[in-house]
């Protein structure tokens, strides 16, 4: 008899233990329940770069004294700059001038110690394409006008989601009686009826 009640008291432990376990579980799933959905429909939601974004670097050739300081700043060398001397002027004429960014790392040393103030990072992310070879920026490429996600009529920036108020960008930090976007499923049901 002693057996058994202990047998059923290890039982019970157990359960408990499970118990405690599988509602620590459901604690963390109905907490994020409380949150705002934070997927961006990217094709046409796109999110706003935050002020201090280190996207694609912009160029403009006629600043540029090709002192390559750029290229010895860089981690990787990575400017290529071509470039010849014109002795009736005694300064460098620049010819070329490119970037591949298949192989930049986006640190912002070039930007940063540039004393013409030629290079400058711009909130252009998406350098995708199928060749890696189509990443080899020329100056020419590096001087096209950089893209901004707040000026495009077909996509809707982050901050002007309809379930966010306006000029709150971060949903986590919404009132507990803020609208949620979206209905429930028991709301959809009703109306169903």
């Amino acid at each position: 008899m002693l057996k058994f009640l202990k047998q059923v008291s290890d039982y019970t432990k157990e359960t408990v233990q499970a118990a405690k376990y599988i509602g620590q579980g459901l604690a963390v799933t109905f907490d994020h329940m409380q949150r705002r959905p934070v997927t961006v429909q990217y094709p046409y939601e796109k999110l706003i770069p935050s002020e201090r974004f280190r996207g694609r670097i912009h160029f403009e050739f006629d600043k540029c004294i090709s002192c390559e300081v750029c290229v010895r700043v860089c981690p990787i060398n990575l400017p290529v700059v071509d470039w010849e001397f014109n002795p009736e002027t005694k300064k460098k004429k620049l010819n070329h001038y490119s970037i591949d960014f298949g192989v930049c790392i986006f640190c912002g040393n070039c930007v940063e110690y540039c004393p013409t103030n030629c290079l400058s990072m711009t909130e252009e992310y998406e350098l995708a394409a199928y060749d890696r070879h189509e990443l080899n920026y020329d100056s020419v490429a590096l001087g096209r006008l950089p893209y901004k996600v707040t000026e495009d009529p077909m996509v809707t920036p982050l901050r002007e989601f309809a379930y966010l108020p306006k000029g709150v960008i971060e949903p986590h930090g919404l009132p507990g009686g803020a609208k949620r976007s979206g209905s429930r499923p028991e709301d959809i049901v009703e109306t169903e009826k």
